[in-house]
């Protein structure tokens, strides 16, 4: 996750509500989670079920401060799906997962307050 950890900062520039609608955020359950030993800074590598229409798609996330591996199999997470893959060191994260920072720093997972399907849009 490429993030400012900005809190402090004000709201970014306005945008037109096709600009927002153009970032595909979708949830997705995280089917297999595997240490990411070989990353610049701690991550973890994810395969995360968006459902039929998106299927399986990988992601590398820097949630190790707060998340262990054993815990984030059958957890949704959102995730912007349509940005280019991107290569990191061998592996190839295919989607964003999105957290928040908490106090400290460490990312914080975002995700819905209640299931939803795999594959839902954010709107």
């Amino acid at each position: 996750m490429h993030m400012n950890h900005d809190q402090g900062a004000g709201a970014a520039d306005p945008i037109a509500f096709d600009d927002f609608l153009r970032v595909d955020i979708r949830i997705g359950t995280i089917v297999e989670a595997e240490p990411f030993p070989e990353a610049r800074k701690p991550a973890f590598k994810l395969k995360i079920d968006f459902g039929p229409a998106i299927g399986v798609r990988k992601s590398s996330a820097q949630i190790v401060a707060r998340y262990g591996l054993e815990e984030l199999p059958g957890r949704q997470v959102a995730a912007v799906v349509n940005f280019p893959p991107r290569q990191i060191g061998k592996f190839m994260s295919e989607v964003l997962t999105l957290g928040f920072a908490d106090a400290e720093g460490a990312v914080i997972l975002f995700a819905p307050d209640r299931p939803v399907p795999n594959g839902s849009r954010l709107f």
